[in-house]
């Protein structure tokens, strides 16, 4: 666990990295990954400041090598970083560490791949955010939020609202938390009727954590941050555009154990969050209107993974499917660990 002052130098660091990111070779996404892999995104950035003298860590790379003969073997493909790179990077750490101070004076939360409080699902997801800016309760560290994405249209009708209302009611009796994206329409409903029944609702946005759009969903929004969650994976300024909702969609798909659609066009944006989730390896729960009326939806009714359902009574039994499958799994990982713990303990001995 990294301390207060730790936390916010890695941060820092991070930021720079996001901030003068070379596109052609990473994505926010690939730095995620390479920050978690080597446990420090100052090492990272000293790795982009001269990569020479500053190799990162490969952990399929064979440890027989010290490390004079692997700068021998292998330092020779690493390209010294320009004047002019160098130059940015550093300009961009000195602008980052004064941006995570102003952060932290202003209340803003961020959490950061390096936090003990990421979320430990999206750790699983090979597209996980570098960061996330959160309002509200957070649970405790290490344990895992178990909550189903509840989508749909922004113009539903009335009947999708009250279908997605008592799936809402239905996960908050099972203890679940209400996952959607505070847009008008099905996520908001799902938003309401989770804080009416008090359970947990976890809002994903598609702007900065300092925005609230839409401008109707304000109440709703300052509501959720009070007595649930509200998270977003953009910067604090980020406004609404066409690519952050997608985002979001994905990180949402990601952070829940499945995804309920409630109702969609042939061309809505939850399409995105039922193929990610799809990338993803989480289950899918579609009414049956859905695929009937769209050719993404009825393709998708015939991948592994995805349920069809007609009512409410369907969604829990399909949830109920998704636990025991998803409990039976953790405890062969268990088993698997136990077993390695003592074949370890055995060799050690020995």
């Amino acid at each position: 666990m990294l301390e207060k002052s730790e936390l916010l130098q890695e941060n820092a660091a991070l930021v720079a990295l996001l901030r003068t990111i070379d596109k052609s070779r990473d994505t926010w996404s690939s730095i995620a990954e390479k920050v978690v892999r080597q446990g420090s995104a100052i090492q990272v950035f000293e790795h982009e400041l001269d990569p020479q003298h500053h190799r990162l860590d490969d952990p399929d790379e064979d440890d027989e090598y010290d490390d004079r003969t692997q700068m021998m073997l292998l330092g020779e493909d690493e390209v010294p970083v320009t004047t002019q790179r160098r130059a940015q990077l550093l300009q961009a750490h000195e602008e980052a560490e004064t941006l995570v101070r102003n952060w932290e004076k202003q209340g803003l939360d961020m959490v950061s791949v390096l936090d003990e409080r990421y979320p430990l699902s999206l750790r699983e997801v090979v597209d996980m955010p570098p960061f996330l800016f959160s309002k509200g309760r957070f649970l405790s560290p290490n344990q895992q939020d178990m909550g189903v994405s509840v989508v749909g249209s922004r113009n539903a009708g009335s009947e999708a609202l009250h279908f997605a209302s008592d799936v809402a009611t239905m996960l908050v009796s099972k203890g679940l938390t209400v996952i959607a994206g505070l847009a008008l329409g099905v996520d908001a409903e799902a938003h309401r009727r989770a804080l009416e029944e008090r359970g947990r609702t976890v809002a994903f946005i598609g702007t900065g954590i300092g925005k609230y759009y839409p401008a109707k969903n304000r109440e709703l929004q300052e509501l959720i941050e009070r007595k649930g969650q509200v998270f977003s994976q953009f910067w604090p300024w980020q406004g609404p555009t066409k690519w952050t909702f997608p985002a979001r969609n994905a990180t949402m798909s990601g952070y829940g154990i499945a995804t309920v659609i409630v109702e969609a066009h042939e061309y809505s944006g939850t399409r995105v969050q039922a193929r990610q989730a799809q990338h993803h390896g989480r289950p899918v729960i579609i009414r049956d209107a859905v695929v009937d009326h769209t050719q993404w939806g009825e393709r998708l009714a015939h991948k592994p993974n995805v349920y069809v359902v007609s009512n409410v009574d369907d969604v829990a039994s399909a949830i109920n499917s998704i636990q025991k499958v998803n409990g039976e799994l953790q405890d062969a990982i268990n088993g698997l660990v136990a077993q390695a713990s003592a074949y370890a303990d055995h060799v050690g001995v020995g």
